[in-house]
């Protein structure tokens, strides 16, 4: 295989003093949910708020003097920028990192501080696949080194290491390991490491259902490439796994689960609300999944927080996409008669005692009987919708739902 555990025994020894041995926390939440004894990983406590460092550090560290001295170039969605450029500052190596426009600025606001003088910032395309491609024309050009987000066997061994740390901080075998995935550099550098010295340890990989290209990989026995991605999870929208990546998945065939981007929604509030944990969306891949995928219980298990690199803006967005996925948010376009009390009327005869308006856009029309708003209703409980629909089928007043495949509604979105 392309990485050994050698590897990441020596990747750990190259990253001591450089990135934080972060800690391994128990969740009270989630154990008493699950009845299992579950402990968080916070590799979202890196100095960069994930474990990117790791791998981006090992691979910079490892270049010659003719490599360092041509620099390097990057693609990321945003984690892997900041390693990139906390390791090119700390070695005093020049980089460009290439960035999608779907990366929140807050994420590339750090990367230009991480980097500080040594790192350029260049926005292009609209997703990791399509940066990445640019920055694979830039370093052919510039003769500079490319520093892949998983695919090279340095990242990989580096990546490896959160899963090394982890059992050693443990004292034991975990029963279970919970990995989020994106190209799959955190997965085959933990299944190379597991395997050797922890080999009771099972492993289970989780994509978010809009990118999900380690299962498409395996699938088609190759990495093969999604028609279309889901860039919400932005840490784990890759639209095709790593050749590397894959050759070790596959040999080790770990446990793959999709988690939808609703259930990830749902997890990174009860992670805030509940423990105080900001996690961004792929840091709350690991821990989406136990409700979807609950283990044994009395099993032991580690889920990995891989990142916290979250834009206070998208909670807005974060809210509305677990409301739907809970199914206590609905739309209906309502037929409203124009003229005085018709408002009043629909309110007392569809919403229950402890449903809510949370959005109303109506314009009147003076030259018609009846004017359409687009109404929002939460439901105080999400098993009450069939109760509003039977209300709302009875009332006078139309109303007809909105899909939630319909382009009209992922424009609410």
């Amino acid at each position: 295989m392309p990485v050994t555990v050698a590897d990441v025994d020596a990747a750990s020894v190259r990253l001591a003093g450089v990135i934080s041995e972060t800690p391994l926390q128990y969740n009270e939440r989630l154990s008493a949910a699950t009845g299992a004894e579950i402990w968080l990983k916070r590799e979202d406590l890196q100095p960069v708020r994930s474990y990117k460092i790791r791998g981006a550090y090992n691979l910079i560290a490892q270049l010659s003097d003719a490599e360092r001295a041509a620099g390097v170039i990057a693609a990321s969605a945003g984690n892997h920028g900041q390693g990139v450029a906390m390791a090119c500052a700390a070695l005093g190596i020049a980089g460009r990192i290439f960035v999608p426009s779907t990366t929140p600025r807050q994420k590339r606001d750090r990367m230009r501080h991480f980097g500080r003088e040594f790192v350029e910032l260049v926005v292009v395309g609209d997703s990791y696949d399509e940066s990445s491609a640019a920055a694979e024309e830039a370093a052919a050009a510039s003769g500079s080194t490319i520093v892949p987000a998983f695919d090279d066997a340095r990242t990989i061994a580096g990546q490896g290491t959160v899963a090394k740390e982890t059992v050693e901080q443990l004292g034991r075998e975990p029963d279970r390991m919970i990995l989020p995935v994106g190209g799959g550099g955190l997965l085959a550098g933990s299944l190379v490491w597991l395997a050797a010295r922890s080999p009771h340890t099972a492993i289970t990989a989780v994509e978010p259902t809009g990118a999900a290209c380690m299962a498409a990989a395996m699938d088609a026995g190759r990495p093969t490439s999604l028609g279309r991605i889901d860039t919400f999870v932005d840490g784990a929208a890759v639209r095709r796994a790593g050749d590397v990546t894959f050759a070790i998945a596959s040999r080790h065939a770990p446990r793959l689960l999709s988690v939808p981007e609703g259930a990830i929604c749902s997890e990174m509030l009860s992670l805030y609300q509940s423990d105080g944990i900001i996690a961004e969306p792929a840091g709350a891949l690991a821990t989406a999944s136990l409700r979807l995928d609950p283990p044994r219980r009395g099993e032991l298990v580690v889920a990995v927080i891989s990142g916290g690199n979250n834009d206070v803006s998208r909670y807005a967005e974060i809210v509305e996409r677990s409301l739907l996925y809970e199914g206590r948010k609905h739309y209906f376009l309502v037929s409203f008669p124009q003229e005085p009390g018709a408002l009043r009327r629909f309110l007392d005869e569809v919403l229950g005692p402890e449903d809510d308006i949370t959005h109303f856009e109506y314009v009147k029309r003076s030259n018609r009987d009846v004017g359409p708003a687009l109404v929002g209703i939460e439901l105080g409980d999400p098993a009450s919708l069939p109760e509003l629909l039977v209300r709302i089928e009875r009332s006078p007043i139309k109303a007809e739902p909105v899909d939630p495949d319909s382009p009209f509604y992922r424009f609410m979105l």
